[in-house]
């Protein structure tokens, strides 16, 4: 009967004792675990809150043409809160595991072979980050800035469209169609900027063959003059806009073109405005327009 007992008794000691030391784990390095995830939780829920503050704060400041340096400054913010992010929850991860008993510092050596293994099959992640370090840098563009991007293996036409995001490893746009195209840096062969300082909206203007020339240059010449008095396009305007002259020739017409320099990004809005008015005057004037009245590509220098 004592043997069964001492039996027993030891039995019910070996039972209850993992037990004990769970207990005392979770009193101990579990709460701070729980601590940890919570803390890095809320960290990030601030360092987010904050970044979409500043760049709020920003835009408002800027108005409603932005300028260079509040892009610039934009853009940073949004590198700065995304790098954040990831150095917490990095952190985070690191100190989780020490909890855990892993042997972090066992791992330094593996995690070098590891880390050049990584760098062998993560060329693509690096590439992306220095691409997108650079972009920063050289203020190639911001958030806003009306761009087009020639990808590497992408369509010849490249990708137009407002910058949304920038990243040290993606930039995010939105064209006019409400598309959202989302591509790598290092992807980006060729950037062009088309809100850059200022803009240009160009407009070939087709007129029948019969129509004096001397008359419809000053018909677009007071267009020009009028849009430029206007209020609703005045402060979209840099200058009046110019008449440069006949373009070119065809049999039954030739085409004279128009030329606006604008704030950036406001091309487009200008040469619709613009186009309206001509159409409208020249109607006015016993013109008739043919109805391939259209703007030539944009350009921003």
């Amino acid at each position: 009967m004592i043997g069964q007992s001492l039996v027993a008794a030891a039995d019910t000691v070996t039972a209850t004792a993992p037990l004990s030391d769970i207990g005392q784990w979770a009193r101990s390095s579990g709460l701070e675990v729980v601590m940890l995830v919570t803390g890095a939780l809320l960290l990030t829920r601030f360092a987010t809150w904050l970044g979409d503050r500043v760049t709020t704060r920003i835009d408002v400041q800027s108005g409603v043409v932005r300028t260079e340096s509040a892009k610039h400054r934009h853009a940073v913010a949004q590198v700065i809160t995304w790098t954040s992010l990831v150095i917490v929850y990095c952190l985070t991860a690191v100190l989780v595991l020490q909890r855990f008993g892993v042997p972090v510092t066992g791992f330094v050596a593996p995690a070098t072979i590891v880390g050049v293994a990584l760098g062998f099959g993560a060329q693509k992640i690096v590439q992306d980050i220095l691409a997108g370090f650079f972009i920063i840098a050289e203020r190639q563009y911001g958030f806003g800035d009306l761009v087009r991007l020639m990808v590497s293996g992408g369509p010849a036409a490249g990708s137009t469209g407002t910058v949304e995001e920038v990243t040290l490893r993606i930039t995010r746009l939105r064209t006019s169609s409400g598309e959202v195209v989302t591509t790598s840096n290092s992807q980006i062969v060729q950037v062009v900027n088309l809100s850059r300082d200022w803009a240009r909206a160009i407009i070939d203007v087709p007129i029948p063959a019969a129509a004096d020339l001397a008359t419809v240059s000053d018909l677009l010449t007071r267009v020009g003059a009028e849009a430029y008095a206007d209020d609703a396009l005045h402060d979209q305007l840099l200058d009046a806009p110019a008449v440069m002259g006949v373009e070119s020739l065809d049999l039954d017409e030739y085409r004279i073109r128009v030329v606006a320099r604008t704030q950036p990004g406001r091309q487009f809005e200008v040469g619709r405005a613009l186009r309206a008015r001509i159409a409208t005057t020249l109607l006015r004037e016993g013109i008739t327009v043919p109805a391939d009245l259209d703007t030539a590509a944009p350009t921003a220098s």
